[in-house]
């Protein structure tokens, strides 16, 4: 494969789409970025990032911006709303494995705003707001993408495409990837609120699965509030879900209180499992959310975008600047699709099954063997590696 067009570009500017970019435009390849909103999109769905991925984005400069916008979390815990707390996990466990032994709670756009502000002050790099891959063509020579901008058309060129444009990408639709997987009946409701719940739930972790067989819920502390996430029946609409009277219900159930409650975040989406049946057609990669998609119980999603698009970086570096030669990006997809299936879905698979079981005495039997394994010391540290995605990264040799 050669050069001829000298720049990339990356459809997509989302954190996985712009941390690419900045990768890219740190190591002096021309990039061009092209995102459809017009600016940081305010979406609070991920706001998990693990130990290795901070480790990873240490050189940066990105993880110390997280650090100081986002929330230290040392444990997590998984409870049941009768029983309370029945396991935690001390993620400080892992000092030895990582520099960042913890789980980090800060919300995507942030991410987003520190990176557009990285991008603002490196000359050359060419970032497209309002812009939106319509078309793509690719050849011997580079890639041609075609997007629309004001109802009018753009032609670009490029000698690759990375699309990072979400599970809806328009970049993998071009391409004709096959998305296989499954969409969930539900919906996942998402509200934020600044009521403490700590001072009335003394013993909880800032980050909490907690396990019922008709209404789970995921509590999380972000910086400036405590986000929940509920299962939201199809049968119920969107607008009703996201109604001031659901909400109240979904707030009231968790901990009960005189009042309503303040809310200041509410969404509502649909969740999938699903994995692209290639992450590259040629001189077009697919990363992030365009590659694969999974439920958030874990917080794997954004984390492993991330790790998709540092190793693709990693090598289209290495190419560009001739410390190796293009058979160095045919190592992309194999390391990092496998991981898409084995890991991050099968965990994030698991913990759903695990919060939403029906059947009492499979919950019980649930219930009980995660009790064993945070009481264990070998086991509870398995987990930690697994769950932190230390392990993953590990076999897919991203991490030693």
């Amino acid at each position: 494969m050669q050069r001829k067009c000298d720049r990339i570009i990356v459809a997509g500017g989302g954190p996985v789409g712009a941390v690419a970019t900045l990768l890219l435009a740190r190591a002096g390849i021309p990039v061009t970025m092209i995102e459809r909103a017009q600016d940081v999109v305010l979406d609070y769905r991920a706001s998990t990032f693990h130990p290795p991925t901070l480790d990873l984005l240490e050189e940066s400069g990105i993880t110390a911006a997280l650090v100081a916008m986002g929330l230290v979390c040392p444990t997590v815990q998984i409870r049941d709303r009768e029983a309370g707390k029945v396991a935690e996990f001390d993620v400080t466990r892992l000092k030895g494995e990582t520099r960042h032994p913890y789980r980090l709670q800060c919300e995507q756009f942030k991410l987003v705003g520190f990176v557009y502000q990285e991008l603002a002050k490196i000359a050359g790099v060419d970032r497209r707001f309002g812009h939106e891959a319509v078309a793509i063509a690719q050849d011997d020579d580079g890639v041609t993408v075609e997007a629309e901008h004001d109802g009018d058309r753009v032609t670009l060129h490029g000698d690759v495409v990375i699309g990072c444009d979400g599970g809806r990408s328009t970049v993998r639709k071009l391409l004709d990837v096959a998305f296989p997987g499954l969409t969930y009946p539900e919906h996942f409701l998402i509200a934020g609120t600044r009521f403490d719940f700590r001072a009335h739930m003394p013993d909880i972790s800032s980050v909490n699965y907690t396990a019922d067989p008709v209404r789970w819920f995921m509590l999380l502390q972000i910086p400036d509030m405590w986000r929940i996430l509920v299962p939201v029946a199809p049968e119920i609409s969107a607008d009703d879900a996201v109604s001031d009277e659901s909400l109240q219900s979904s707030l009231q159930n968790i901990c009960p209180r005189p009042g309503d409650y303040e809310i200041v975040v509410r969404a509502i989406y649909r969740v999938h499992q699903r994995v692209a049946e290639t992450y590259r057609r040629n001189r077009v990669f697919l990363a992030g959310d365009a590659a694969h998609l999974n439920n958030p119980l874990g917080g794997m999603g954004l984390n492993g975008g991330l790790h998709d698009v540092i190793s693709l970086t990693d090598r289209l570096i290495a190419w560009w600047h001739g410390r190796a030669d293009a058979t160095i990006l045919e190592g992309y997809e194999p390391q990092r699709r496998p991981e898409a299936i084995n890991a991050i879905h099968a965990i994030t698979a698991r913990n759903k099954k695990l919060l939403e079981e029906r059947d009492p005495d499979v919950r019980a039997r649930n219930l009980a063997e995660m009790r064993a394994i945070a009481a264990d010391p070998e086991r509870s540290y398995q987990y930690l590696l697994d769950s932190a995605m230390i392990s993953s990264l590990r076999r897919s040799g991203m991490i030693r």
